[in-house]
């Protein structure tokens, strides 16, 4: 498998399309890419889907009230960014002075970064069927001249994929963890995870004990006890896909008593990192990179098969030498 086959390139609908409510799930998606300006970035937003243009600070913008919601597109740190005064900061004298020197040397801090640090478009959540104009929004920065993770050794993007769940129903979101984990080790191979991602310390896959958990043939635990068992394996933000936002609005004083020092915005969305952000390359487009997340959503329909396949990698698991798990994902998933 190589990083020149990709899946197709128009969006495939998931197995469940609209949330128990009916309404049509929604998905956001984040970017980071060089080689154009966070202006720039943002102008190109405003081009596409309307709305209007507000400058934070030289390395932050918002693009409010477009077509799809609003968006951000910033300069990828937060030393550049000018924090939020509190009500006690006083607005004269030489803390004036220190403040309006800090905001220059936060732009030249800006300047200088964006030599090595991307740039960052945050997507408001769209509906599912609406992610073809994410493509066109993925065109628009690479005719630009926006570049990626290709473009560069020192470039180590990612993006990242924030589907709204179907369901909260627990047998649902516990076939998807195991149809994840599963999977998980083929998503690495057909992404081809860059090596400046593995330098820089890309999130972590699921720990071996946690895989062997919820595999296990018959685990079916309560809301509560998935997230506990998730807590306990998983005690951390670094995981590509992080579970804690969604746990943490299913039973926030659960998680939060867990991990009283991580800083989790709760929401009702899986949040899967992408180890890679080829804007730069041509035949890349998040559809893509949904398509393969899909594979997910599908798997985790077919529960039996999930828990064959469960068995299935612990046998390989426990071989003095074990096939690459990649290769017989990938069988598993061809199977009618």
């Amino acid at each position: 498998m190589t990083r020149s086959t990709l899946p197709g390139r128009d969006f495939l609908p998931p197995p469940r399309l609209t949330r128990e409510d009916g309404e049509e799930r929604r998905v956001g998606v984040e970017l980071e890419f060089a080689a154009i300006s966070a202006r720039d970035g943002a102008r190109l937003v405003r081009d596409l889907f309307g709305g209007d243009l507000y400058e934070e600070d030289p390395h932050r913008f918002h693009v409010k009230d477009a077509e799809l919601g609003d968006f951000t597109v910033e300069l990828d740190t937060r030393h550049a960014h000018r924090d939020k005064p509190t009500e006690t900061e006083t607005r004269k004298g030489i803390d004036r002075f220190l403040e309006e020197m800090g905001e220059e040397l936060r732009s030249l801090y800006g300047d200088v970064s964006s030599l090595l640090v991307p740039c960052e478009i945050v997507c408001p959540p769209v509906p599912l069927t609406e992610l073809p104009r994410i493509d066109a929004l993925v065109e628009a920065l690479r005719s630009a001249g926006a570049v990626g993770t290709d473009d560069s050794p020192l470039h180590a993007f990612g993006a990242q994929l924030n589907p709204e769940v179907a369901t909260a129903d627990p047998a649902w979101l516990t076939s998807m963890l195991r149809s994840y984990v599963l999977l998980s080790d083929w998503l690495r191979e057909v992404t081809e995870l860059d090596a400046t991602r593995r330098i820089a310390a890309f999130a972590d896959p699921f720990p071996k004990e946690y895989v062997e958990r919820i595999t296990e043939p018959g685990y079916a635990p309560s809301l509560e006890g998935l997230i506990d068992d998730y807590l306990e394996d998983n005690p951390t933000r670094n995981r590509e896909l992080d579970m804690l936002p969604l746990f943490c609005w299913l039973d926030e004083e659960r998680v939060r008593s867990a991990l009283p020092d991580e800083k989790i915005h709760a929401r009702p969305t899986f949040h899967y990192r992408l180890p890679n952000a080829d804007l730069g390359r041509e035949g890349w487009n998040v559809s893509v990179e949904w398509n393969r997340w899909r594979m997910v959503e599908k798997m985790a329909e077919r529960p039996e098969r999930l828990e064959a396949m469960g068995r299935a990698w612990s046998e390989n698991a426990r071989r003095m030498f074990p096939t690459s798990w990649a290769i017989l994902a990938t069988e598993w998933m061809l199977l009618e």
